[in-house]
Formats: structure tokens, sequence, C-alpha cells
């Protein structure tokens, strides 16, 4: 992977700063030697050399629980600005992402808990990454290759989110790295021939990177032994506020997304239609509260796909999200067809993270994909096969500035 040419592994010969073992303090000046040199008088003696604070490590690796058997760690990466990115093993969670403000505080910008429990008993895919296939497959069912296949419905009739243990729900095997472009994460996870009632073994792969420009970036990557299908996604609740700021309806939001995919009521049928004159029309920035219930759904709100503008598998322009009261500014590239916009309706004040109780539209997912349902739809399932040989690749890079 070109991400990682260059690059400084930081494994076990480089235990001091993967554990982020701090530089020692510098030493006091020694008084010269009797032996050899004359005693200076007592206000002449040197000074000890004043300590100057260690710089965080770039990447730091603490336990962070057990699942199964299976240790789980927490990485935390530091890049040259002061960002910080927590990272767990389990579901290749993003659990922390402190971002400056307009005034160069920090603040967590990221929906999840304080430790490993939450996000097992009963997590809304907080930060994760899911698989093998994102989103929803209409009757959790599919044909490929002339063979029907049952998953699991686990959304009403339908499949969400690869299942009831999709990837969001397994340990992750974790490879740090220092590149050129900042401190970086590798999780890699094989989902076994079967698993989730999936074909095919398929090793799956995240790239995380905080890099010294700000910008969080993903790169998503899968091969398989056998023909199966594949439509990775990263599931980050954003709140540019702060965590624990309340609803996300004052930010404003651009969605670079002339059609989107309407379903009945959400998983889409085949249809592309033009967002003009509809709520769901963000080619130009408004309040995400401005057409939020004009937006229909049970809960009320945005859960949509949107068809973003260009070259379906080139780097472009998918969105920008502002929140006026804090300066605090995401924009988002990818290269992947669609882009679901996710405004929280189903938060609902009883999942509590980080000591506060996260509100309905507390948080919003920008969630770039292979369209919702493909595999069903003759004009986009191709897409989302992936047969030996081929490399699924998904890459998004988030940028934070401030206005």
């Amino acid at each position: 992977m070109t991400l990682f040419r260059n690059t400084r592994w930081t494994g076990v010969a480089l235990a001091a700063l993967t554990f982020g073992c701090s530089a020692q303090p510098a030493q006091p000046a020694e008084a010269p030697s009797a032996a050899t040199e004359p005693v200076a008088a007592a206000s002449e003696a040197p000074k000890p050399a004043a300590a100057t604070p260690a710089k965080p490590a770039a990447i730091q690796k603490a336990p962070y629980g057990k699942l199964e058997d299976k240790d789980v760690d927490l990485y935390t990466l530091t890049n040259a600005n002061g960002l910080v990115l927590k990272v767990a093993t389990y579901g290749a969670i993003v659990t922390e992402f402190h971002v400056p403000d307009k005034s160069g505080k920090l603040g967590d910008i990221v929906l999840g808990f304080e430790n490993l429990d939450g996000y097992v008993k009963g997590s809304p895919y907080f930060g994760a990454t899911v698989g093998r296939v994102a989103n929803r497959i209409r009757g959790a069912k599919f044909k490929l290759d002339g063979k029907d296949y049952k998953v699991a419905a686990n959304n009403g009739q339908h499949h969400l989110h690869g299942g009831v243990k999709g990837w969001d729900k397994v340990v992750w095997t974790a490879e740090p790295a220092e590149t050129a472009d900042g401190p970086a994460l590798k999780l890699t996870y094989v989902s076994k021939d079967g698993e989730e009632g999936y074909p095919g073994t398929v090793t799956a792969t995240a790239v995380y990177t905080l890099t010294n420009k700000n910008e969080f970036k993903v790169e998503m990557s899968a091969v398989t032994d056998k023909p199966t299908i594949v439509n990775m996604a990263h599931h980050t609740y954003w709140n540019l506020g702060g965590f624990g700021s309340g609803p996300i309806t004052d930010e404003e939001l651009t969605l670079f997304a002339d059609k989107y995919t309407p379903g009945d009521p959400m998983v889409p049928t085949g249809q592309i239609k033009p967002v003009k004159g509809t709520p769901f029309d963000f080619t130009v920035a408004k309040p995400i509260g401005k057409d939020l219930k004009a937006a229909g759904g049970d809960p009320i709100g945005f859960d949509h796909n949107w068809v973003v503008n260009g070259d379906a598998h080139a780097m472009r322009p998918v969105a920008k999200l502002k929140d006026p009261k804090s300066g605090r500014v995401l924009t988002l590239e990818a290269d992947q067809p669609g882009v679901q916009f996710y405004s929280g309706n189903f938060l609902d004040g009883k999942t509590k993270g980080k000591g506060v109780n996260y509100p309905q539209y507390g948080g919003l997912c920008l969630e770039t994909q292979k369209f919702p349902n493909s595999i069903n739809i003759p004009a986009w399932k191709d897409e989302v096969i992936l047969k030996p040989g081929q490399t699924y690749k998904h890459t998004m890079v988030h940028r934070f500035t401030t206005e």
C-alpha cells in the first residue's frame, strides 16, 4: 500500500514510542570534579537545566479490555498540530477525536462511550467500520452466481451493516506506523467463509491516518477467495460542537449531490431522482434542521443515500459540514458512488456515553458507500460483487478547518 512507503513501523523495537514513554527530563549539570578542576564559589555553581515538557508520542497503545479471551487495545494518535484520535481494535472504532475550534480550543467531536463495555452492550455503530456489507439489503436475501443466499434480518425484515455480528463487533489486528503524512494505524480482519451467511473468506483492512494537515484519512480494502459481496463504510457520528453539545440541527450541511436514491421508505428500489425542490436538496448549505420534519420517516429525519456528483470512482468533494458556534468545519472527499447522510433519528436520549445522554439528532453520519441494496438492483449489482484476484478499495479524507 503506497500509504506506508517510507514508513517507520512501531513494533517491539519501538516499544518506547508505541507505548507512549515520555522523554526523560534533563538532568542537573554535574559539579566539576575536585580532583581535576577547582571548585567554583557557591554563588557561581552551575544551575540545573530546566526540564521541558515532553511532546506526546505520535502513537501510544493501552489496554482497553478483553472480549471472548481476546485483548482489545486502544491506540492514541497525535499529529504535529496536537490533534488527537483514539481508536479501539474492537470494531475499528474511533472512540475520541479532539479537534480545535476557532479559538484553538480542542474538543471531542465524536459520539461514543467511555469504555469497552458501552460498545459491547449496545452501540448504534458509534465510530465503527462496518461490513461485510454496510447499509441495508432488502428482504435479507440476495442471489450471486445463480445461488440464493439468506442473511440475518436484523433491521425489521431487512439486513443491516453486516448482520447480527458484523465487523463492528469483532476484534481487528492492529499495526501502528509513523508515516510521512502522520501517525497511522492499519487494522485487519479476516471474515471466514459463511460468516453471517456470506460466501468466501474475506481479508479486510482499514488504515486510519491522522495527517499533519489535520485530516482523518480512512483507506478500506478487501480481497476474497471466492465470489462474494463487499460494501464497507465508516460510521462515526459527528457533532462539530462537541459530543455533548446537543442536537446538530443548527449545523450547516452541503452535499455535492444533485440526485438521491429514494426508498420505501429507506431501502432503495433502483430509482434515482433529482433533489431539486425536495427536502433532500443540500446543494447549497443549509441548517440540517431546516427541512428535517419535511424529510418524513419513522422516526423523522434523514437516513438516505445521495448520488455524489462526478466520476463515481474518483476522489471528489462529497460534503461540507460547518458548526457556526464553534467555527469547526469538516470537508469530506471520497471515491464512492454514494453517501448516506443519517441525522441521528434513532437516538432517543436513552443511550448514555462519556457522561451524557445522547438526544435525538445528537450526532450525524456521512457514510460514503456503494448504493444500498445494490446486489438486488440489476443496474447496480456489479458495484458490490468482489471476485478472487480483485481488490475492493474505498478512500475517505475528512479535512478539519475553522471559519
